[in-house]
């Protein structure tokens, strides 16, 4: 059968498209990744796993690790910093979906817009609608979403409260109750660490003294931060505070995650990364050797974060970093990552099966309670507000004056365009 010469052509052409390289695919990616993170100690194994699957999909990349050390990103987010000002961005960085990036460095026009990708992965289909606007803009989406964690988290060893004659306290009342017995008794009520974990109780107490709908319209602008209900919130607070430990500000969070565990506190509120901390490092089983219950007063509503990486404008091996996040935003690497982390998958097709019981209890949680923003780790809040608060908290630490802290938050808001 003869073929005419157009015909020939256009088999010709087909071919030569076909074979035609469309992208640098995985295998042919060379050169340095450079990931930019605050996973350290017991925090680097969930990052680990990532960055194995990652080199076997790209097994010419040279991966470089750029942690820099301290709990929340407090140090990493300074470096970072200088970096992005000075003209030397990592090829990707972690950074707390929300505020803390948009209104920083996509303000600042230093991000690529992420859409395309999103697209093309099918990821507009897989996390949840509400994270996708958390993550974007009117102008586009701006990081990968890795986990979901819970801020608002009381935890305890059950065995110890059976000794001491304690129950989980329900709301702050019942806590003060608890909290005069644990004292008579020799234990720390509470066991606390340095100043961004003070952030961390305050948003927790905060929330339970406020509600979910008036924390919500603190960060609308609907609120105002001197208002009576955030002076009560700070009220609170300090009576909260009277019952921590008083070397707080030189321990580290795991530090007082031990204090729990040791039987020296009864109770500490950290975020669930602690969960993976007491899992993964301490062996401890989830319900047995670690219980948890919504900071008192809070049932029902789920102060949560979300890490994310993303992309700066202009970076060395933007392929690689590409790559990069393919590998966060997948099903695999988020089943992989979370449960070693103490954090749920961002994706509404994961695995549950492959979490324990407190992330399977978390996951349900996320389901059906109110969800709000923390502030202390970047959802609520953008980088001014979030580094005048920790002002805002020195100065609570030693003068215990709420209606004082209440009227520099109120600066702060309007300073940070709140």
């Amino acid at each position: 059968m003869k073929m005419s010469f157009a015909k020939i052509l256009v088999v010709l052409v087909a071919a030569l498209v076909l074979a035609a390289p469309q992208s640098v695919q995985a295998a042919d990616l060379k050169g340095d990744l450079e990931i930019f993170s605050w996973w350290a100690g017991d925090e680097g194994p969930a990052l680990a796993a990532l960055v194995e699957i990652y080199k076997k999909q790209n097994p010419g990349v040279n991966v470089i690790n750029a942690t820099v050390t301290g709990g929340s990103g407090v140090n990493a987010k300074a470096v970072l910093k200088t970096r992005m000002l000075g003209g030397e961005p990592p090829d990707s960085f972690q950074v707390h979906a929300g505020q803390e990036l948009i209104g920083t460095w996509v303000k600042s026009d230093r991000m690529e817009d992420l859409t395309p990708l999103f697209k093309e992965m099918g990821w507009m289909e897989v996390f949840p609608e509400g994270l996708i606007k958390l993550i974007g803009t009117d102008k586009g989406i701006w990081s990968v979403p890795v986990n979901i964690h819970r801020s608002n988290v009381m935890w305890y060893v059950p065995a110890n409260l059976q000794k001491w004659g304690v129950n989980v306290p329900q709301n702050w009342d019942e806590f003060f109750v608890a909290a005069d017995k644990l004292k008579a008794e020799g234990v720390v009520p509470l066991a606390l660490a340095q100043n961004w974990t003070a952030n961390h109780l305050w948003e927790s107490v905060a929330l339970a003294s406020m509600g979910g709908d008036k924390w919500d319209a603190l960060w609308s602008g609907k609120l105002a931060f001197d208002s009576p209900e955030v002076v009560k919130a700070w009220e609170l607070f300090g009576k909260v505070l009277s019952y921590t430990n008083t070397d707080a500000s030189s321990l580290s969070w795991q530090q007082a995650t031990d204090m729990v565990i040791n039987g020296k506190a009864a109770f500490n509120i950290m975020g669930d990364w602690a969960a993976g901390y007491m899992t993964v490092t301490k062996k401890l089983v989830p319900g047995e050797g670690y219980g948890w219950a919504a900071s008192p007063g809070t049932a029902g509503q789920f102060m949560f974060l979300a890490d994310s990486f993303c992309l700066p404008k202009g970076v060395k091996h933007r392929d690689n970093a590409i790559a990069w996040l393919k590998v966060l935003g997948s099903k695999e690497g988020s089943d992989t990552f979370n449960p070693i982390k103490g954090s749920i998958s961002a994706r509404i097709d994961s695995d549950l099966s492959k979490y324990n019981a407190y992330l399977q209890s978390a996951a349900s949680d996320f389901g059906k309670d109110h969800v709000v923003g923390s502030l202390a780790h970047g959802v609520a809040a953008n980088e001014t507000f979030m580094g005048g608060f920790a002002s805002v908290m020195e100065m609570f630490l030693k003068s215990k004056n709420p209606t004082a802290a209440a009227k520099a938050c109120a600066q702060l808001a309007k300073k940070a365009g709140i």
